[in-house]
């Protein structure tokens, strides 16, 4: 295995576990449990790993959010749509704040719509077709502010080109 291929997954897996311990710091919003923390990672996953780097981490700490019961099935679709979208729109435009709308456009919209049937025919909840849409773009509007902040601090100290640089060799 190449140090670029075992450096790489030892950011994810440290993102991982950020999403996971930050999902403790949750808050319910119109049915929905709140977890700006991993709107927060799927960002930094975007912008430092890639779109696929990104999924994954999103999976894998949805899952144990689910396993350790701090979270719900509807971290799923929120959490993996917007990674996605956020680590194709960082890959095609190396925008942030494209990246920033890209992850808010993700979670809650396409997310928020997939989340539909998962409450419904896999969680028994009755719930309009669009009900997710509010609270999860609460939730990823706080993450994209936390991750805006902090990778506009790291791009404005000259970091965040190096922390790309080693990763990408």
């Amino acid at each position: 295995m190449s140090d670029q291929r075992v450096k790489k997954l030892a950011v994810a897996a440290v993102f991982c576990a950020v999403a996971v311990v930050g999902s403790m710091l949750s808050f319910p919003a119109f049915g929905s449990k709140c977890a700006p923390v991993q709107h927060m990672v799927n960002i930094l996953c975007a912008v430092l790993l890639g779109p696929w780097y990104g999924v994954v981490v999103a999976f894998a700490a949805s899952l144990l959010r689910n396993l350790l019961g701090l979270g719900t099935l509807m971290a799923f679709p929120g959490s993996m749509l917007g990674a996605l979208v956020c680590g194709l729109v960082y890959w095609k435009s190396k925008n942030i704040f494209a990246t920033l709308a890209g992850e808010v456009f993700g979670t809650a919209v396409l997310g928020g719509l997939c989340a539909w049937p998962v409450a419904v025919y896999l969680m028994g909840q009755s719930a309009a077709f669009y009900a997710f849409i509010i609270p999860f773009l609460i939730s990823t509007a706080a993450g994209a502010i936390l991750s805006g902040v902090l990778l506009y601090s790291l791009k404005g100290a000259g970091v965040l080109r190096s922390m790309q640089a080693t990763l990408a060799r």
